[in-house]
């Protein structure tokens, strides 16, 4: 006779418990990402537009502190000093220091920054755990973790600009494998005109996450079009350059010829002038030929894809191209922080796209503009985005860079034109013949 109990049903874990697991881990993954620095790398600011990795660090620490945390009666800043250093440009709560002084900071210590993520993180998890979150605090708690994942890839492009600016140019990290890719012909795949749905309901009245600058969702005619199955790669980029791409003015918008005239553009960021090799959080390595090319401002893609006689797509062809395909790609979880080239292609006459996410963000031709019956997120966060919604232009995809989940078909990251140290390639597209 069979005597055994059996064992209870497993209990499912709590969604406040889910949420502490998920909090823990991405707030670990941004340490493990400054791990490789010293203490001087963290507080190096090579530009205005970057940010000192310390910075990064306490910012979104920050971010917990004062959207989270600060809800709860009682509570009492780490340090209020702090608030004006590591607020962005949350103007409403208060004044924030300077964004292009940022590098000045040399107090407080790194070892304080770290002290202080350890202190927001041990009283958001023992809030999640007791349950005491009201709801609007947990849905600001959400927001923060898809903001820090934002500042975990920011956190890679500016050391990999810093230390690009170090006449050393060392290596962010030496134990990064960069094999060599295979060649994947382009082809061009066909969509009809037709009326397609853009973006994504708004947030937390749906339950999938979104920023609020991807809703609502709405209709929008996309005109009869061709998409490259593949992003550009180095060697056709390089072809580009060879024949003279970035002395032609006739290829150039006004602004980005006068860029590339008083800034002295000859190839992309990172490249040496022998177009052999460019600089990767790896330090210099051979160029790969079949990679797709990378750290190109809207302007030089462009000029490249006026130069093949094509154009660069608009938001709502990526999007509705992108739409249900599966979100996998290169991203930062893979560890190998660079773009690689496409692995596959498609059946016979029907190119598949191939990475349309992840290695690297794919500039389009749209501004960034609010969607029609745009709403702000709701308080103070309702500076999150809106406000920049001008001399701006959209990428779509993700990089090489951005942490695996974070991006989605209906992810509108945005740029100014001239930014060049952001892993952002081009996918061609052209007008139906």
């Amino acid at each position: 006779m069979n005597t055994a109990v059996a064992a209870p049903p497993a209990t499912a874990p709590s969604p406040d418990a889910v949420l502490a697991a998920r909090y823990a881990g991405i707030r670990a993954r941004s340490v493990a990402l400054a791990a490789p620095l010293s203490a001087e790398d963290a507080m190096v600011q090579s530009m205005p537009d970057a940010s000192p990795t310390k910075w990064h660090l306490a910012h979104t620490s920050w971010f917990f502190e004062r959207f989270v945390l600060g809800s709860q009666p009682g509570h009492v800043p780490f340090n209020a000093d702090w608030h004006y250093l590591f607020n962005s440009y949350y103007q409403r709560i208060g004044p924030a220091h300077a964004r292009p002084q940022r590098g000045l900071l040399s107090r407080p210590s790194l070892e304080e920054v770290l002290h202080y993520r350890s202190v927001v993180d041990q009283q958001v998890i023992a809030l999640l755990q007791g349950g005491a979150l009201s709801a609007q605090a947990r849905h600001q708690l959400q927001l923060g973790l898809h903001h820090e994942q934002q500042h975990q890839e920011l956190l890679l492009t500016d050391i990999k600009h810093a230390l690009w600016c170090n006449p050393l140019q060392p290596a962010y990290r030496d134990d990064l494998g960069h094999g060599g890719s295979v060649a994947v012909a382009l082809q061009w795949r066909s969509s009809p005109e037709r009326i397609v749905q853009i973006g994504a309901p708004p947030w937390p009245a749906h339950a999938g996450f979104a920023y609020d600058n991807e809703s609502p969702v709405h209709r929008v005619l996309v005109p009869a079009h061709a998409l490259a199955n593949r992003p550009v790669s180095n060697a056709e980029y390089r072809q580009f350059i060879t024949a003279g791409g970035y002395a032609d003015v006739a290829l150039w918008m006004s602004e980005g010829w006068s860029l590339c005239q008083a800034e002295g553009w000859q190839h992309p960021l990172y490249w040496d002038d022998a177009l052999e090799r460019e600089f990767t959080l790896a330090g210099w390595q051979p160029l790969d030929p079949h990679a797709p090319v990378c750290h190109l401002s809207y302007f030089e893609a462009d000029a490249y894809a006026r130069w093949q006689g094509a154009r660069l797509p608009t938001e709502f062809e990526w999007e509705a191209a992108a739409a249900g395909a599966p979100v996998h790609g290169h991203f930062a979880d893979a560890d190998r922080l660079h773009p690689a080239g496409a692995t596959a292609g498609g059946p016979g006459g029907d190119p598949a796209l191939l990475q349309l996410f992840g290695d690297v963000w794919e500039w389009t031709s749209s501004a960034y503009g609010a969607y029609p019956g745009f709403r702000p997120f709701a308080g103070n966060l309702g500076e999150y985005n809106g406000k920049f919604m001008n001399g701006q232009w959209i990428l779509r995809g993700g990089s090489c860079v951005t942490p695996e989940g974070h991006v989605r078909a209906s992810y509108r990251n945005f740029f100014a034109p001239a930014a060049r140290w952001q892993f952002a390639g081009v996918r061609l597209a052209r007008d139906a013949a």
